[in-house]
C-alpha cells in the first residue's frame, strides 16, 4: 500500500509534488521521497516519516526542475529502513527514477535473472528496485543514443516488463532529459490516473494513484490509466498513450474501495464514496432479514472509514445514527502499524468515547473491516468502558482470511483473526455481542455498481482467489513467514544492531 505521484510542467514542480504527496499520505506514512529532472540532472530527497516532516524549506529548494515524481511508503515487503524508501534510482542507461505502488509475485526469480543473467546489481529487499532493473534492462537492450529515445522505444519495454512481470503494480519512471512514463499492470489491481491543465505557457500533465490529488492541485482528471496501458509525457509535455499487455483485463482490488482510499477519490469509474453508501445499505438489508426484531438503539461509526457505510445503514434500519468516538488527527491509521503492540496501544491514543452516547444503550458499532481484530476487540471494552449495555459489530466487509499479495500487508493467516474461526468465534474474541459480516457478493455488487463495465474485482483476501494466477501454497507460506510480524521485528533488530556497530566503527 503506496501512493505514487508524477508531474511533467512549464515552471518548478517541487511544491506540487509535496502537495500531492501529502494529499495521499493515507495510503502511506513510512517514508516519503522525490525525485526531480532539471535538464539532465536528477535531484533526490528521500526519507523515513511523513510528507511534513521529511521535506524542509532547504529540501525544497535543492528539488529544481520541471519534471518530477514522488513516493509515499508502507511497507510490505523489505525493511522499513530508509535505505528502501523510494523513488529507486539507476545510473544506467539514461539516468532513470521509479516509484512504485503493488507488489510483484515473481520478485525473487526475477532478482536472479537480473543479478546472475544481466549483470545488474540489486542492493535491497524492495521489488520497487526490481521493477526498475527490469525497465532500466529493458531500454538498454533497445541501444538507443538518449537523443534518439522515440515514445514506442518506451513502450517497447514496458511491454517486454509486463511480459516478464507478474502480480499488482502502478509505476511512475521518470527518465532524465527525456520524460514520465507511468503504466499499470495487465489486471489493473492497483489505482493510477492521470490529468492536465493548460497554463499560459502549455499544457501540464499529472500522474497518481487516485484522483483526489489530480483535483487537488487543480488539474483536470482525463481518465484512469487502463490494465496494462502505459502513458508517456516527454519534457516538452507531449502526452502519448499504448495498450502494452496482451489479455489485459481490468479487475481493480475491492479492498481499495472498503478502505484504502479517501472517499472522495473515483477508481475505474467508481466512486469511494457512493460504493461505501451501497455497502451500508447491504449490511442493513442483512441485519433485517437476520433479525428483523432487533434491539439496536444507535448506530455509531469507528471513524473514520466506518462512517460512510454507518450513515445509510442507521437509516435504513431506523434508528439513530451518533457520532460516538472523538478521533485524534495525529496518530497515523492502525492498520498500516506495524507490530500488534504499537496498533493495540495506539488505538486507545487515536479514539475517546464520548459517554452519553453510550451509556445504557445497545450500540451497533460500523467499521470497514475486521484484520487482525486489535482495533476491533479495543473500541468494544472502549464501548462497554463507557456504558454501553449491549455492543454489536458490523464489519462492511466480508471475513479477511487469506494474505493479499498485490501490495497490502495482509499477511499470514495466523494474523488474521477470522482465519479458521467461525463468525461466532470471531464475535466472542473481540468481545462483541454478536457480530455481523458483509457478503461477499454484497461487496462485490456496492463497487461494481458503480461501473458495470467492470466484470471482476481482486477479492483475494475474502476467497483465496488471486486474478492474476500462479499463486502457489509454497508461495503463501514464503511471505507469511516473511511480512508476519515477528518476521519484521527481526529484520529490524539485525538493522538496528548494523547501525550500532557502524556507529562504533
Amino acid at each position: 500500500m503506496c501512493g505514487v505521484i508524477g508531474i511533467v510542467a512549464k515552471s518548478n514542480v517541487n511544491q506540487a509534488l509535496f502537495d500531492g504527496l501529502t494529499i495521499l499520505q493515507h495510503r502511506g506514512q513510512d517514508a516519503a521521497g522525490i525525485v526531480t529532472c532539471d535538464d539532465t540532472r536528477l535531484y533526490l530527497r528521500k526519507n523515513n516519516g511523513l510528507v511534513r516532516d521529511v521535506f524542509h524549506a532547504r529540501h525544497m529548494l535543492d528539488l529544481k526542475g520541471k519534471m518530477g515524481i514522488g513516493h509515499i511508503r508502507y511497507p510490505t515487503a523489505g525493511r522499513s529502513s530508509s535505505a528502501e524508501a523510494q523513488p529507486f534510482y539507476v545510473n544506467s542507461p539514461y539516468g532513470i527514477a521509479l516509484a512504485h505502488n503493488g507488489n510483484l509475485t515473481n520478485s525473487e526469480e526475477l532478482r536472479q535473472d537480473l543479478m546472475n543473467d544481466e549483470l545488474r546489481h540489486i542492493n535491497t529487499e524492495s521489488d520497487s528496485e526490481v521493477l526498475l532493473n527490469i525497465l532500466a534492462y529493458e531500454l538498454q537492450r533497445i541501444g538507443k543514443l538518449k537523443k534518439n529515445l522515440m515514445p514506442e522505444d518506451i513502450f517497447s519495454a514496458v511491454r517486454r516488463l509486463h511480459q516478464r512481470c507478474r502480480g499488482g503494480y502502478s509505476v511512475v519512471a521518470l527518465i532524465s532529459g527525456v520524460g514520465v512514463v507511468a503504466f499499470r499492470d495487465q489486471y489493473g489491481i492497483r489505482p493510477i490516473i492521470f490529468g492536465k491543465r493548460a497554463t499560459r505557457l502549455g499544457e501540464e500533465f499529472v500522474v497518481a494513484s487516485e484522483s483526489v490529488a489530480i483535483k487537488a492541485l487543480d488539474f483536470t482528471v482525463i481518465r484512469d490509466i487502463g490494465p496494462g496501458e502505459a502513458v508517456f509525457i516527454n519534457e516538452q509535455g507531449e502526452l502519448f498513450t499504448r495498450q502494452c499487455a496482451e489479455n489485459a483485463q481490468c479487475s481493480p482490488c475491492i479492498f481499495e474501495y472498503v478502505y484504502l482510499a479517501r472517499p472522495d477519490s473515483v477508481i475505474d469509474n467508481i466512486s469511494v464514496y457512493k460504493s461505501r453508501l451501497r455497502m451500508g445499505e447491504s449490511l442493513a438489508k442483512k441485519i433485517l432479514r437476520l433479525r428483523p426484531e432487533h434491539d439496536i438503539d444507535v448506530v455509531i461509526p469507528i471513524p473514520d472509514t466506518g462512517r460512510t457505510s454507518a450513515l445509510p445503514l442507521a437509516y435504513d434500519l431506523g434508528v439513530k445514527y451518533r457520532e460516538g468516538f472523538i478521533k485524534n488527527r495525529y496518530i497515523p491509521r492502525t492498520f498500516i502499524m506495524p507490530g500488534q503492540g504499537v496498533r493495540k496501544k495506539s488505538v486507545r491514543q487515536k479514539l475517546n468515547a464520548i459517554e452519553l452516547e453510550f451509556k445504557g444503550k445497545n450500540v451497533l458499532l460500523v467499521d470497514d473491516s475486521i484484520v487482525r481484530g486489535t482495533t476491533s476487540r479495543e473500541i468494544i471494552q472502549m464501548a462497554r468502558d463507557a456504558g454501553a449495555a449491549k455492543v454489536y459489530f458490523a464489519s462492511a466487509a466480508p471475513p479477511v482470511l487469506y494474505p493479499n499479495v498485490y501490495g497490502i500487508d495482509i499477511p499470514t493467516p495466523g494474523e488474521l483473526i477470522a482465519f479458521g474461526k467461525t463468525e461466532e468465534e470471531v464475535c466472542e474474541a473481540i468481545g462483541a455481542d454478536w457480530l455481523i459480516y458483509q457478503e461477499v457478493e454484497d461487496l462485490v455488487n456496492a463497487a461494481g455498481e458503480g461501473n458495470p463495465a467492470i466484470t471482476r474485482f481482486d477479492t483475494s483476501c475474502f476467497t483465496g482467489e488471486y486474478v492474476t494466477g500462479g499463486i502457489s501454497q509454497d508461495y503463501l507460506t514464503h511471505i507469511s513467514a516473511h511480512r508476519s510480524d515477528p518476521a519484521k521485528q527481526s529484520r529490524e533488530a539485525a538493522a538496528d544492531v548494523l547501525v550500532d556497530l557502524s556507529n562504533m566503527v
